[in-house]
């Protein structure tokens, strides 16, 4: 990385009320409280922001329901007056108060509300991706009315850090896929770190491949230091660095009929939808709609396991054609996929 130049830091907190009150609890081995979260967190936000004078962030908040952008370092609220403190740094100071504000309006607003709404991690994602943008388009086009590069305005190494606590939403994973696939053409590392519950098998395949890092917390009340060993360097840094790294990777993805996470489906060929079994078209599916009934299992197929293991079958083997998807795209004498994804 230019020395010139700074890091782009947009980080995605998961502010569920209902996961967070779980991973307080004091049942749990190593139990981690939103206060207590939130403090270490704006350690490490303030470590970022001093590493280089250059650097940038931006912090999205995931609530139930929607998503909120709580901090942005290259827009501030022109309004936001603080009082002097020769004991603490005014940047430092601004950062803490405003996200900490917003959280709390956000959280308050939360408490009409009777149930609790899934919550919006991907359109948090989403939003963090488009500042990411927005911000490399805007750098580009001051930089060619001008006659010298950018210092302050033209951040390299844009990343994206997510902090979870919400198990995979499957009814997300077509929205988290289109996400991490425009992370790859932006370039944009998206690091994740699961803090409570079971590990994401979405958040996996993001930082898998983006080229970020995925750690699951073991010890909760380290979080700090998770945070600042594993993703405080940018990425241009962290090849000269032992970084953690994943071991195995969880592939398996959701099937578009029943929105569950599967170790086998049926990969339609044309448009790559997945599907937990084959539907027989178009008798069997009441107005040719694969989600109001259950999945008809496929006829036993020979699954030779080397690795991920691939076996292809032929529609033209029985007597009645059938679909995968919705559309109608495979011709009864094309071939289908069934993909294995478990190692």
């Amino acid at each position: 990385m230019d020395d010139s130049t700074g890091s782009h830091l947009s980080v995605v907190v998961d502010l569920s009320p209902t996961q967070w009150h779980l991973s307080g609890h004091s049942s749990n081995a190593y139990p981690l409280a939103l206060n207590s979260f939130l403090s270490q967190l704006l350690v490490f936000l303030n470590a970022h922001l001093a590493s280089k004078h250059e650097n940038t962030l931006a912090v999205f908040g995931a609530f139930p329901g929607k998503s909120v952008m709580l901090y942005s370092s290259i827009d501030q609220e022109s309004d936001t007056t603080m009082q002097m403190d020769s004991n603490s740094y005014l940047a430092f100071k601004v950062v803490d108060s405003v996200i900490v504000r917003k959280i709390r309006d956000e959280l308050d607003a939360l408490m009409d509300n009777e149930e609790e709404a899934p919550c919006g991690l991907v359109g948090a994602l989403t939003k963090a991706l488009c500042y990411v943008n927005r911000v490399a388009l805007a750098s580009t086009i001051s930089s060619d009315n001008t006659s010298q590069p950018l210092e302050a305005t033209s951040p390299t190494d844009p990343r994206i850090l997510i902090l979870s606590v919400s198990p995979d939403l499957t009814t997300s994973y077509i929205p988290i896929m289109n996400a991490i696939f425009s992370a790859q053409k932006l370039k944009v590392a998206v690091d994740a770190c699961q803090i409570y519950g079971t590990d994401s098998v979405f958040l996996q395949q993001a930082a898998h491949l983006t080229g970020g890092s995925y750690i699951s917390l073991e010890r909760r009340d380290a979080l700090l230091q998770y945070l600042i060993m594993s993703f405080l360097s940018p990425p241009s840094i962290r090849k000269v660095l032992s970084v953690p790294t994943q071991d195995r990777v969880d592939f398996r993805a959701a099937c578009f009929c029943h929105k569950n996470i599967i170790d086998i489906g049926f990969v339609c060929s044309v448009c790559l939808s997945t599907s937990a079994g084959v539907f027989d078209l178009p008798n069997e599916i009441s107005n040719q709609n694969p989600t109001t009934t259950e999945c008809i299992k496929a006829p036993p197929v020979t699954n030779q396991r080397l690795g991920p293991a691939y076996a292809l079958f032929q529609s033209a083997a029985y007597s009645k054609p059938y679909r995968f998807c919705s559309s109608f795209c495979i011709h009864p004498q094309w071939g289908y996929y069934v993909i294995s994804i478990t190692p």
